[in-house]
């Protein structure tokens, strides 16, 4: 993994400058060496952190003898070895052992379609042909990697692995509203927006060309939906996701550095370690340990590293030593209240010392249903299609009344879902209107409106409730959130985090299977618990999902209370029309009385403190050339 930048289009004096600022931004992305290659129309920088072959062969931008190709790449291409072989056999010669030349040699024999159709991995990639003065940008099916960009006023386009990049090098505009509420409501900024306006991410599964100022961008891969005709059993269903976890797992396992695993006790990571221990891996799997605590699922874990006979470490940590959140400020470029976040950068700082590469269980449960909303959606879906849509349409009068009644909210909430859809499921979200309801909104939210909020009501969404969600999700929580969650955290720490249930093979396979089929028995994740219980006994497959835990909304009301009051006494966020501080100090104090904190306040806590740390950072930053701002 690595950070990777660029700018194409613009003069190459303040391009250059642009993009080495951009590098520094980056660093922690790629300590192990930097890189900066200027042509006439464009200027490629790259930080490195070197996975395959760690001599000087492997060096970015890596570029064809003859500089017409170039290519910044962060990722990692799974299947590189078996297209160098295929491209050898054409007749190209390698000068190195990474996967980064197999694009400049498949670019040159295939062209951009048919490579970007043949490369397997996580990956961001920035290559530029100088004799067509072409720039492509593409990004991995799933968005593991990030891609951030912005096209200038003069028809330039720069690019950078994180929003902090563009904007160190003076390409970000002010913070975008749109962007901020969508923060407010979740905790992340989605895909769909940029807390700085005038940038932009590039979607999963999305390619980018760049053409002498015209930028055109397609989708190259449709995820799989449900084909509940598919006759598929439910034993055919596992027995071809266990060939498919083992191969996923067998190609991450190559790197020229050390390898490790994170081992819970969980289903997924406990998979991960079975196929590495069946496929001979010799690894140190790790488990992050928080003594005394109720979350704490080291037993387990000790227990299924010592019946598979792997290499284990425990490697305990004191929540309390995490002593406020300002890490996150640190290690996410957009603001980023995913309290789990930080235990993932307590985890990383531990393993990094041994380990540069790590395989996580990170996936299975959004691929094969594992959350309790699955199977409840599930069921609203299919009850939808037996009623009329004339006899769905009468709750909506009758809402208003049920929802005064204790005993009918939940049933109730569940009939908005049957009838109304995935605009009930977003409208049941209860982020933005707890801002409205006590004032904490300052005059530049005011007239905020997010579409999620939006989306209507209708019989027919209610019988495809499920499917839609699953959309809904993919290119929201799974991108904005856990794929953020597992890239910032590691990589602050310059770690390579790999997926093997994030891999395209297993998404195309299971996201087909038929909702009966992964939800099996009525049972959430009901394929990977199979796997589980055959190969690693019922404990495993059945136990009590718990997980490393901050309990941020108690603390906020506790032990961080007086820095949060202090930070909002005296707030930037007010001082620049966001939030009242008063009503925000007013809801503190109400947490401290209740010793627990709405998600809300932890959010503006997080955003605060990530805000101060940004404006820290632009002060301490070398300048660069001002640049005109396009407009968000």
């Amino acid at each position: 993994m690595c950070g990777i930048a660029g700018w194409v289009g613009a003069p190459p004096p303040i391009a250059e400058e642009g993009v080495r600022a951009m590098n520094r931004s980056q660093a922690r992305r790629g300590p192990d060496a930097e890189g900066v290659e200027v042509w006439n129309r464009a200027v490629l920088g790259h930080r490195r952190l070197s996975i395959f072959d760690l001599s000087p062969a492997g060096k970015q931008p890596m570029m064809t003898p003859d500089r017409t190709l170039a290519v910044v790449f962060n990722g990692a291409i799974y299947n590189f070895r078996d297209l160098r072989e295929e491209l050898e056999a054409r007749g190209c010669r390698f000068v190195s052992q990474t996967d980064t030349e197999v694009l400049l040699h498949g670019y040159r024999e295939w062209g951009i379609a048919k490579l970007v159709e043949k490369i397997r991995g996580m990956f961001a990639i920035a290559l530029w042909d100088e004799t067509k003065n072409k720039l492509y940008l593409f990004r991995d099916r799933l968005g593991v990697k990030p891609l951030y960009y912005t096209i200038r006023p003069d028809q330039s386009l720069a690019f950078a692995s994180t929003a902090r990049g563009l904007r160190a090098s003076g390409l970000a505009g002010e913070l975008d509203p749109v962007a901020l509420g969508e923060y407010l409501e979740f905790g992340y900024v989605t895909d769909a927006r940029v807390i700085y306006s005038g940038l932009q991410k590039l979607s999963a599964g999305h390619l980018l060309e760049w053409s002498d100022g015209a930028v055109s961008e397609r989708s190259y891969w449709t995820p799989s939906e449900a084909d509940d005709t598919n006759s598929i059993t439910f034993e055919q269903a596992v027995e071809q996701t266990e060939q498919l976890l083992l191969e996923a797992v067998k190609v991450r396992l190559f790197a020229d550095v050390p390898v490790g695993a994170l081992l819970s006790g969980g289903v997924d990571s406990s998979l991960v370690c079975w196929a590495i221990q069946k496929l001979g891996g010799n690894l140190t799997a790790y488990t992050l340990s928080t003594p005394g605590d109720a979350a704490d699922e080291s037993n387990d874990a000790v227990l299924t590293a010592s019946a598979l006979g792997i290499a284990h470490k425990v490697l305990p940590i004191d929540p309390e030593r995490i002593t406020s959140p300002d890490e996150l400020a640190a290690a996410f470029g957009e603001p980023f209240a995913c309290s789990s976040a930080l235990g993932m950068l307590e985890l990383s700082r531990a393993i990094k010392p041994e380990a540069t590469v790590l395989l996580t269980g990170d996936g299975g449960d959004d691929v094969f249903l594992g959350y309790p909303e699955h199977k409840h959606l599930w069921m609203a879906q299919r009850l939808a299609k037996w009623i009329p849509g004339p006899l769905a349409k009468s709750w909506y009068g009758l809402r208003s009344s049920a929802e005064k009644i204790d005993a009918l909210r939940r049933p109730g909430h569940f009939l908005d879902y049957v009838t109304g859809g995935l605009g009930a499921v977003a409208e049941a979200h209860d982020g933005w209107p707890n801002y409205q309801q006590h004032g904490m909104l300052g005059a530049r939210l005011h007239d905020v409106r997010l579409w999620q909020r939006d989306m209507p009501w209708s019989p027919e969404a209610g019988r495809r409730v499920l499917s839609d969600m699953l959309a809904y999700d993919r290119s929201g929580r799974f991108v904005g959130e856990y794929m953020t969650k597992v890239d910032g955290g590691t990589m602050h720490y310059a770690l390579e985090a790999r997926s093997p249930f994030v891999d395209q093979s297993i998404w195309e396979y299971a996201g087909a299977l038929p909702y009966s089929v992964r939800l099996h028995g009525g049972q959430l994740k009901s394929v990977l618990r199979e796997l589980a219980r055959r190969h690693l006994g019922d404990r495993v497959a059945f136990g009590r999902k718990r997980g490393f835990t901050i309990p941020a909304q108690r603390w906020l009301a506790g032990r961080w209370l007086p820095q949060a009051k202090a930070l909002f006494q005296d707030s930037l966020l007010e001082r620049d029309g966001w939030i009242k501080s008063a009503a925000v100090l007013a809801q503190l104090n109400d947490a401290a009385q209740k010793q627990w904190a709405p998600l809300q306040l932890w959010y503006l806590f997080v955003l605060e403190n990530w805000l101060r740390y940004e404006k820290a950072d632009q002060a301490a930053a070398p300048s660069v050339p001002t640049v005109e701002r396009s407009v968000a």
